[in-house]
């Protein structure tokens, strides 16, 4: 995210909305150190509570945040956030930013994303609950959700995880307007 600011930036008129990402309450723990990061090369950051009850809550809970901001925006979604930021109105978003991030095509479900590929070994099997909610097992942060945090971290992580709803993976994604202008994905140095 470094490099040579606009004009607008160097004012602070442009900010980054964060979404946030299932099972991970905890997850801010590391998002405070890139929202710190970001505020000091005066960037207006704003991190989006999402609900996590249905595909068309989180953006409809993200576009809420956005009324909430002034100026041009870039959206930055991490795992499942990333098909809310590509729903999210587009007035003033200048550019979609995927950290390790869901991208379904038009018509796609996120749970159709997950299954392109055959899982990992140590993939977790998930399963919704009586309420229709999917909670991470507590053995899957060490072994495929936060395998690279300190063991501390990864018992905040599954003490204060957060379910998703089946709702949330097993819709048909809408159209992205991200299709329309710039879009990066970003994903870690070593995946295994």
């Amino acid at each position: 995210m470094a490099g040579p600011r606009s004009q607008e930036q160097q004012n602070g008129d442009e900010g980054c909305e964060c979404g946030a990402c299932p099972w991970s309450m905890g997850g801010w723990i590391k998002l405070g150190a890139s929202i710190a990061a970001l505020k000091a090369e005066a960037v207006k950051v704003f991190a989006a509570p999402l609900p996590l009850t249905s595909l068309a809550d989180d953006v409809a809970a993200l576009n809420r945040s956005l009324e909430r901001t002034e100026g041009p925006l870039v959206l930055a979604g991490h795992a499942y956030a990333g098909a809310v930021i590509a729903l999210a109105r587009p007035e003033r978003v200048k550019a979609l930013v995927y950290v390790t991030a869901l991208a379904p095509d038009e018509g796609e479900k996120v749970a159709d994303v997950f299954y392109r590929l055959e899982p990992h070994p140590q993939a977790p099997k998930l399963a919704p609950d009586s309420n229709g909610l999917i909670w991470l097992p507590e053995e899957a942060f060490t072994l495929a959700f936060a395998q690279n945090a300190s063991a501390e971290d990864r018992a905040v992580l599954a003490a204060v995880q957060r379910p998703i709803s089946l709702n949330c993976i097993t819709v048909p994604a809408g159209r992205r307007f991200g299709k329309t202008f710039q879009v990066g994905f970003w994903l870690p140095k070593t995946i295994e």
